[in-house]
């Protein structure tokens, strides 16, 4: 479970992430992220929000029980990526419908590669 603060509630949230933030997609998902403020790692000062993450699963993946199932697994594995963050950025992990049938170790892999494209490669 993620912490209350580290959770994408606000519909605008979402958007402002999916619309403004750079995108890395793979076979079984795609991630969004919204950095704060990409010249300061460390956040404009005390009062910035911690990095927060949403989850989209539509109902290509499956049915309820198997979007349940990967959201659960998505958070699992974002809340330990998410100190890698800046202060304030907005992550959005958008399941595409292989993600349904997929095990836990084949979402981690495509996480960790879309999350490393993101974090690593700041030229896009």
């Amino acid at each position: 479970m993620l912490p209350t603060e580290n959770r994408l509630r606000r519909r605008e949230d979402f958007a402002a992430a999916v619309r403004r933030g750079r995108r890395a997609g793979r076979p079984l998902l795609v991630v969004h992220l919204r950095s704060n403020n990409a010249s300061d790692p460390h956040g404009a000062g005390g009062d910035v929000s911690p990095a927060r993450a949403g989850f989209v699963v539509s109902k290509a993946v499956g049915n309820a029980v198997v979007r349940n199932r990967v959201k659960r697994r998505f958070r699992h594995l974002v809340r330990g990526r998410l100190p890698e963050l800046r202060a304030g950025s907005l992550v959005v992990v958008r399941a595409l419908p292989g993600a349904g049938e997929a095990g836990y170790d084949e979402l981690a892999r495509d996480l960790d590669a879309a999350w490393q494209r993101l974090l690593g490669g700041s030229s896009s």
